[in-house]
């Protein structure tokens, strides 16, 4: 099987923090969230990988995927001219994926369990598709699938979006698919939104009479595409530390209870540490700091006299102030500064952002 990870998309909704880099780049605690993906899928046994990169920074993903071989897998980069949707990036993908069954992972999705009875699942059926479903809270922001209630194992119904949800299962963003898809692609036509919609074709694949099966997920899945969620992802991915199924850390990382610390870290000894929390590389924590619960703190970064908790803190960041950071997302190489006076914030700030409180 090979594999595909969607990499494109502008990330508008996650403005300031895509304005200098792809939003599949922004660290998930401490680890670019297509990451995840890639992990996913090479744990599954899929190495041979193909990323869909467009025009917002293609070169950063580049410099920090190469060829792949530093995680393991063989990296293939696929362009997309403009984002067109779902379809039209596995649609490029034809000629990467040959006769092979594959599997397509949106590069901004983050799933608590990993893709291997699924992959095995799909591997050993007749099935022309696998779709993964999750119940979901808010129906109308996702693509939908509607079971046949004569047949609980068949689906009966895909549908976009939907302003009146037939259910609450979403279709999360990873597909199991065969090179069938490639000629129900042909024959879309873009919807409102100008996009070629994967909902639509997996229904087109269904009307054909093609096998489509699904699976329930477990644990949780998280969409990526605000700040919120972000911050989200970042609590459900720091409450695995310590477990059994502990997403991949770092080899040289200290882990001690559910706090993750990097090699050449200091931590000032009248600093508190309250878990889950994960502190990145060279970094100097204190005096005075306060960590936590669930935060990340990015490699080479310095923090004193401050109270940070529920929140993302960048590589290479700089904050020396008497403030209270709660829900916060603070991006590479931003400075904030402060005078004595304590102050409780909340903030979004951008690659290499000053602030003086």
């Amino acid at each position: 099987m090979k594999g595909i990870i969607l990499h494109g998309g502008h990330g508008t909704r996650l403005r300031p923090l895509t304005h200098t880099g792809p939003k599949q780049l922004l660290p998930i605690a401490n680890k670019p969230m297509s990451q995840y993906a890639l992990e996913d899928l090479k744990t599954a046994g899929v190495t041979e990988i193909g990323i869909i990169i467009g025009d917002v920074f293609p070169e950063k993903v580049k410099e920090y995927y190469g060829t792949g071989e530093n995680f393991g897998v063989k990296i293939t980069y696929i362009y997309q001219d403009a984002p067109k949707g779902i379809s039209h990036a596995i649609r490029l993908c034809k000629d990467f994926i040959g006769n092979d069954k594959f599997i397509v992972y949106l590069g901004d999705n983050v799933l608590r369990r990993n893709l291997i009875d699924y992959t095995k699942k799909f591997q050993s059926s007749n099935s022309d598709a696998m779709i993964l479903l999750c119940k979901v809270d808010d129906p109308q922001r996702f693509g939908i699938a509607e079971l046949d209630q004569n047949d609980s194992g068949k689906i009966k119904k895909i549908v976009e979006k939907p302003k009146v949800p037939p259910s609450d299962l979403a279709v999360i963003g990873i597909y199991f698919l065969t090179p069938k898809i490639f000629d129900i692609i042909d024959r879309l036509k873009p919807s409102w939104r100008g996009e070629l919609e994967i909902t639509e074709a997996l229904q087109m694949l269904m009307d054909d009479g093609n096998k489509i099966e699904y699976d329930t997920v477990t644990g949780w899945w998280k969409d990526t595409g605000t700040p919120e969620d972000i911050i989200h992802a970042n609590k459900l991915v720091l409450d695995s530390i310590g477990t059994e199924n502990q997403f991949l850390i770092d080899s040289d990382a200290e882990i001690k209870d559910n706090v993750v610390v990097g090699t050449g870290t200091i931590i000032d000894n009248d600093s508190c540490i309250i878990g889950p929390v994960i502190i990145g590389k060279n970094c100097i924590i204190g005096p005075g700091v306060q960590l936590g619960p669930y935060v990340s703190v990015g490699d080479n970064s310095n923090l004193k006299c401050c109270t940070i908790q529920d929140s993302i803190i960048m590589r290479d960041c700089n904050v020396n102030a008497k403030v209270d950071f709660d829900s916060s997302i603070i991006s590479h190489g931003s400075e904030i500064m402060a005078s004595d006076i304590p102050k409780k914030c909340q903030l979004l700030l951008g690659e290499r952002s000053q602030i003086n409180l």
